[in-house]
């Protein structure tokens, strides 16, 4: 039996992307964002966003994943879906800066 809602999912994962567009309104843009969708509640996350990405340095895809502590996991995954970098204890301030850094905007 899953724990969270499928509209609970889709809400989370329009909070983390009014995070990013608040922070910097062309940040998805620049970062070629596209393919968003709601991650479901795990044992370690109350859930997330996952998003297909073209930058300049990366590209793959980008998992943002709330933890129940409050803070935010980013993952890095390659096209060959290999996971490439890891960064924890993001805050929402946090997101866009950690993203960019590793799109090497």
């Amino acid at each position: 039996m899953e724990t969270s809602t499928t509209k609970q999912r889709m809400e989370l994962a329009q909070i983390i992307l009014d995070q990013i567009k608040y922070a910097d309104r062309s940040a998805l843009m620049a970062w070629g964002a596209t393919r968003f969708a709601a991650i479901k509640e795990s044992k370690e996350f109350q859930g997330g966003l996952e998003m297909t990405v073209n930058g300049l340095k990366h590209k793959g895809w980008v998992k943002v994943e709330l933890r129940w502590v409050d803070d935010y996991t980013i993952t890095f995954i390659n096209k060959k879906r290999e996971i490439v970098k890891v960064v924890e204890n993001v805050f929402c301030d946090m997101l866009v800066p950690v993203i960019d850094f590793i799109e090497g905007k």
